[in-house]
């Protein structure tokens, strides 16, 4: 998955919990605070904060994979003994 694909996808995902938690929100408004309602409220706020940490870890992810990608030079290592007296 590339950085684009990830980034393009945790947007859905934002916008998609987004509007779950209005559709749960414009329903706790037209039948009141009961407790179903407002632990889905509260599920969907926790979701949409996991949404937000996940796109923090994947953006480190990506520095990380760009640093470990650019450093990847090959050492030669010669077959010969290094000990050998």
């Amino acid at each position: 998955m590339t950085s684009t694909t990830g980034s393009t996808e945790l947007a859905e995902l934002h916008d998609l919990v987004g509007g779950l938690r209005r559709c749960v929100s414009s329903l706790r408004a037209r039948y009141g605070d009961s407790p179903a309602l407002r632990r889905l409220v509260i599920d969907a706020d926790r979701i949409l904060s996991d949404v937000d940490l996940l796109d923090a870890d994947v953006s480190e992810l990506d520095v990380i994979l760009a640093t470990v990608q650019q450093s990847e030079e090959k050492i030669a290592i010669p077959d010969t003994q290094y000990d050998s007296e």
